[in-house]
């Protein structure tokens, strides 16, 4: 049997429709998630600690949405007991949720450390800082969510390569932040949240590249985890 998917068909249409249906809330989940992390980057950005608020509430939802699809494959795992490329699916969603509820968290903390920079106060200049980090991670985890919707494994890969410049930026958004903290021990408490809140969108990369691991293993069968960029593409061709 070949490792590339092949979504079959089943002899019980409720079982091609289960299938999915998971997958569409797995979309649907993508898209809150990716929607709470633009509102908590805009509510920092701008200082707006009302939509700051509406991120940390959002959250909720993400874990109600984890749950709720995670029941539904614990389901069908009962029912159908499926095996091959569906069980692959199957083990794909259930870790891609995590990782999506793990996103909602991080961008949760951008709503939080927003309200403390900004409560009462002007926007902090520092916070642009995180401008272009914060719009590298969101083309990131854009482009990871659209490859999973495709279930497109060569856009994985580079998606799985760009991880390595989101780290970069990190890095220097953090030298930044301690330069200036040296420079002016006055804005260490704020340039130490802005800090936090450039390790969150790092994170958001680093699980953005997680859904892009599974991507892989569904598609082709093959575990990347912990992989080489060179080992991934040797495995894949």
């Amino acid at each position: 049997m070949e490792n590339d998917l092949h979504l079959s068909q089943h002899i019980s249409k409720r079982f091609n429709q289960e299938l999915e249906e998971v997958r569409n809330q797995v979309l649907k989940m993508g898209g809150l998630v990716e929607q709470q992390v633009n509102d908590g980057l805009i509510a920092l950005l701008n200082g707006d600690t009302k939509l700051a608020q509406q991120v940390i509430d959002d959250d909720t939802k993400v874990n109600e949405m984890e749950v709720a699809i995670d029941e539904n494959c614990t389901e069908i795992l009962a029912r159908r007991q499926p095996a091959a490329s569906d069980l692959r699916l199957m083990v794909s969603i259930i870790k891609t949720i995590t990782d999506l509820e793990r996103i909602g968290d991080e961008a949760e903390k951008l709503g939080k450390n927003a309200l403390h920079i900004f409560s009462g106060q002007e926007a902090s200049p520092q916070s642009l800082e995180l401008r272009h980090l914060g719009e590298s991670v969101k083309k990131m985890l854009n482009r990871s969510l659209n490859a999973y919707a495709r279930m497109d494994v060569n856009e994985a890969i580079n998606i799985i390569q760009s991880d390595k410049e989101i780290n970069s930026e990190y890095d220097n958004v953090s030298r930044l932040l301690i330069v200036k903290m040296m420079e002016d021990p006055r804005e260490i408490k704020n340039a130490l949240r802005i800090s936090w809140c450039a390790r969150a969108l790092e994170r958001i990369g680093d699980h953005s590249k997680n859904i892009c691991e599974y991507i892989v293993y569904l598609v082709k069968g093959k575990d990347v985890r912990h992989t080489s960029l060179d080992d991934i593409k040797k495995q894949i061709e």
